[in-house]
């Protein structure tokens, strides 16, 4: 048996082991039972308040509940080690089972805020689940390669010791593909991740573990990374939400990665953001960082507090929030005219669209800008600057083989020249600054008006079936521009979806990619998404994460057909008082 195989034998052993008998399901689903999401509550190994603990309450209202008292820290982290226990049954979504050490810690805060008074910080007690690339000390950070087995990080993540000063407890790391480079979670060591909605179509990646343990929930707020899609894509397999901020503004340092030392910094640059069941969590997330002075920890990090991160006004501060009765201006990118939508991503955007005038806000359909279509290439030479060859080189050490989706996309590439590698990041910065000319604008009886944040598709088809993705266009051009985004679940796809057809000026094939997304309407293809999740994607400028968060709650009430106010500082305070005093 090859190295590889004996390591991942016995990393699956260990990790199983750790998975206590009582929390063990008495029988599998077979292959026929698509959607898994409802088998946590009815297995019996949840009590009445764990199914209530981990299906109504956010991770807002259980911090608020903890620092009450009306919940213990011991009782919440319990109920999601338990869940998540079962989702790893379902959907083989872990890595690392931190169990133990979770709820020593949960009792440890218990006896902190009985003793004090006051909670550690605004996470108190909230379980939190995290990416495997993520160091975590005594856990090992495989990221997928067998090579990096067996060897525990000695020191945690920057943003690790953030969350665990603000009162987090870590519970469990989750899985990711093969050199996370892959849009299907499958690596030699933990095997494939399932999506637990549609076990036929992909729980996303690279993030695809945290996606699937959120869409069954067995977290309540879980952290991703994203280079290319990595946290909107699994966000939109699973019916989450997740944002992705600008570069350097969440610490991504200190954690194992594919690649040499220092590359993440070089071109397309990684970064890491929040994952979760409602987006007020990815808020709190997002603000309890800011809050934590994070440029003291990570060099690399732009200095600047949540309440900052939206348009300045004239005067130097923060812009206020528009009036209700003036709505917010959203621009709808309908193609990147790489890859049309295929006939029920194009419906979605026009629903959403219309249900956000209905809520009085200003739409507009924006005219792709030509420049937009190279995008993509222009993301691939970034990714290229670093190579493949030290993934390779690492795989070689045991033996290991690519997966099955990387072997055909993926070969051992050598890092570009100096020479070659200005000559790229010159063409971005060309082809980036003459965009932000245009995008940011749309074109109205009355003239350009600028938009607050865009509207447009995570990917141009619903979420594909296993190792079927396309390209990934959609998402990783904004990163390439380094725009926050983010993503904002809508509604599930239906029978009437898949009747849909191409309307005739979209009969045209405008390349490969665009080929293959096609390939993806065929009539065997759409029963399977059916039940799965569709959502769309809204983006907003570079470093306006607040900005971004007004956007994506203004299309998150408007798709529920809730009230919009305009001032989210109002909504998380209106939000917290009902549920603070929420019933189990």
């Amino acid at each position: 048996m090859p190295l590889w195989q004996d390591i991942a034998t016995q990393k699956q052993a260990q990790r199983d082991a750790l998975l206590p008998k009582e929390w063990r399901l008495a029988e599998l689903p077979g292959p026929d039972v698509l959607d898994v999401t409802s088998i946590p509550a009815r297995s019996g190994i949840l009590n009445a308040d764990e199914v209530a603990i981990t299906e109504n309450f956010d991770a807002v209202a259980l911090a608020e509940l903890i620092r009450k008292r009306k919940l213990s820290a011991y009782a919440v982290t319990l109920a999601f080690c338990k869940r998540a226990a079962i989702a790893q049954q379902l959907t083989n979504c872990l890595t690392e089972i931190c169990f133990t050490s979770a709820l020593n810690r949960a009792k440890a805060l218990d006896h902190h805020l009985e003793r004090y008074g006051e909670p550690v910080g605004p996470l108190h007690g909230v379980p939190i689940s995290l990416k495997d690339g993520f160091r975590l000390p005594n856990f090992d950070a495989t990221i997928g390669f067998a090579a990096f087995a067996n060897k525990p990080s000695t020191f945690p993540s920057p943003l690790v010791t953030i969350l665990l000063e603000a009162g987090a407890v870590f519970y469990c790391k989750t899985n990711v593909p093969q050199t996370l480079m892959a849009l299907d979670s499958e690596n030699n060591v933990w095997g494939r991740t399932l999506n637990p909605l549609n076990r036929k179509v992909t729980a996303g990646g690279s993030s695809g573990g945290e996606g699937a343990l959120l869409g069954i929930k067995g977290s309540v707020l879980g952290v991703g990374t994203d280079i290319g899609g990595s946290i909107r894509i699994p966000s939109y397999c699973n019916g989450i939400y997740g944002i992705m901020p600008s570069a350097n503004r969440v610490p991504y340092t200190g954690q194992a990665e594919p690649g040499a030392p220092g590359g993440s910094h070089i071109g397309l640059k990684s970064r890491a953001g929040p994952m979760a069941r409602s987006l007020r969590d990815c808020e709190l997330f997002l603000r309890t960082v800011a809050a934590s002075r994070p440029w003291l920890r990570d060099s690399n990090i732009i200095p600047g507090y949540w309440d900052a991160m939206e348009v300045l006004g004239d005067n130097g501060t923060p812009a206020q929030a528009p009036a209700p009765s003036r709505g917010l201006t959203f621009g709808v990118l309908m193609t990147d005219n790489l890859m049309t939508p295929l006939p029920p991503i194009r419906n979605l955007l026009l629903e959403v669209k219309e249900k956000l005038e209905r809520a009085g806000h200003a739409v507009h359909v924006l005219s792709t800008p030509p420049m937009f279509a190279k995008l993509q290439s222009l993301s691939n030479a970034n990714l290229a600057i670093n190579g493949s060859e030290h993934g390779f080189k690492i795989m070689a050490e045991t033996g290991e083989p690519q997966s099955t989706w990387l072997a055909s996309r993926v070969k051992s590439k050598p890092p570009k020249s100096i020479e070659e590698a200005r000559e790229i990041l010159f063409k971005t910065e060309q082809v980036s600054t003459e965009l932000l000319k245009q995008l940011w604008s749309a074109s109205t009886p009355q003239g350009k008006q600028e938009v607050d944040a865009i509207i447009c598709p995570v990917a141009p088809h619903p979420v594909a079936g296993i190792d079927k993705w396309g390209g990934v266009s959609y998402t990783i051009d904004w990163v390439l521009l380094d725009c926050c985004g983010g993503h904002v679940p809508v509604r599930k796809f239906t029978h009437e979806d898949a009747k849909l057809e191409f309307n005739e000026n979209e009969k045209e094939i405008l390349g490969p990619w665009d080929r293959y997304n096609r390939g993806l309407w065929d009539q065997s293809e759409r029963e399977v998404y059916l039940g799965s999740p569709l959502g769309v994607q809204v983006v907003a400028p570079k470093l306006q994460e607040k900005r971004l968060y007004r956007a994506m709650d203004a299309v998150d009430k408007a798709v529920r057909g809730e009230k919009w106010t305009g001032s989210v500082e109002q909504q998380a305070a209106d939000t917290m008082a009902g549920m603070g005093g929420a019933k189990l």
